[in-house]
């Protein structure tokens, strides 16, 4: 165990030495944004609703059970793209997003970890797909934003540019002038994987639990980490 401990201490600090940029996922390794406000009930919320338009036929049986409202979202997007139904689903999930964040649970070392990173002189951006007012708000509400500010590219009315499309990396990367190998994706799901693959740029997964890392894992994540503790440890030292 403790060569285990050893080796995978040694690959985030491989991981660490050359992110001169580091570019976070929102949902997941920064926050738990739907802790308090169930992201399942919004997703039924939306079938619901489609329902009450006469628009069910919109959405399969399995996009239906989706836990996951963007997954509805993009869904409808895929067969309705750019229309005013899909911009006033994607007005409300803005605004179911804007209900969680005030009870938002911050991911365990995410603050420390983003306060260190920044001192230390790499740059930060939030890549994501929530909506980038949503992320501004809670990490303003946190003593965060100057971390990230201005570099945070979330959700736009183009649906289809959402991960695993790489487009906001690649804005990020952009933006911030860095290569690709320069740069540390850390994300949570097989879609921010995706992202980071197609950008060129390395990844950590991020994962709250066993499922989550299954998932990762399953997707082809080589590097993976159950806490953000030990990037904590290896930037102090």
């Amino acid at each position: 165990m403790a060569a285990e401990t050893e080796y995978d201490t040694e690959r985030l600090r491989a991981l660490v030495a050359r992110a001169r940029v580091v570019l976070w996922d929102f949902d997941g390794p920064i926050c738990g944004l739907f802790a308090q406000h169930s992201s399942q009930r919004i997703a039924e919320g939306f079938v619901e609703w489609l329902d009450t338009l006469g628009l069910s036929h919109l959405l399969t049986e399995e996009e239906r059970k989706d836990e996951d409202p963007q997954a509805v979202l993009r869904a409808v997007d895929s067969r309705h793209y750019g229309s005013d139904l899909v911009a006033e689903m994607e007005k409300r999930l803005t605004q179911e997003e804007l209900k969680a964040a005030p009870g938002a649970m911050p991911t365990p070392w995410a603050d420390p970890l983003i306060r260190t990173w920044t001192a230390v002189g790499s740059r930060l951006a939030v890549t994501t797909n929530n909506s980038p007012e949503v992320v501004r708000g809670y990490l303003e509400s946190r003593g965060l934003l100057s971390c990230f500010t201005p570099h945070i590219y979330g959700r736009t009315r183009d649906l289809g540019l959402l991960k695993p499309d790489p487009h906001c990396l690649n804005r990020a990367l952009n933006a911030l002038g860095a290569a690709p190998s320069d740069a540390l994706m850390i994300g949570d799901t097989p879609s921010d994987l995706a992202a980071a693959l197609e950008a060129e740029v390395p990844f950590l997964g991020y994962a709250r639990n066993e499922k989550k890392e299954k998932h990762l894992r399953q997707a082809g994540a080589e590097d993976v980490v159950r806490s953000l503790e030990p990037l904590l440890r290896v930037l102090r030292g």
